[in-house]
């Protein structure tokens, strides 16, 4: 009787560790959400969900607000929607190709 009690007890501890059970990778938003200050947290008037995720083509404008070790050709822009002060444009993130990690950041050009 130990020993089924036992081996109870190592199975649910397998299966507490197994890959089901590990945590799911977050959000591209939610990674560049977390990457912004208090203050710029504070602009986003509802949600990080309300953003918007772009694919683009590194051009010179993006590379001077990127960490210059940064080598790929396309990277990803998370821009948070009503985040535009009237001074500057809506708040801009950039996250590498791999949606792990914060490149850099910024604020969109105002038209």
């Amino acid at each position: 009787m130990r020993k089924i009690i036992v081996f109870n007890f190592f199975l649910a501890m397998l299966t507490a560790c197994s890959p089901m059970s590990a945590e799911k990778e977050l959000p591209i938003e939610m990674i560049a959400f977390n990457s912004l200050s208090d203050k710029e947290q504070e602009l986003i008037p509802t949600s990080p969900k309300d953003s918007v995720v772009i694919k683009k083509a590194v051009s010179p404008e993006i590379q001077s607000k990127i960490d210059s070790n940064y080598d790929e050709e396309e990277i990803y822009l998370v821009v948070f929607n009503n985040t535009a002060t009237a001074t500057t444009g809506n708040l801009v993130v950039f996250i590498d190709l791999a949606k792990r990690s914060v490149v850099g950041k910024g604020v969109q050009e105002l038209d």
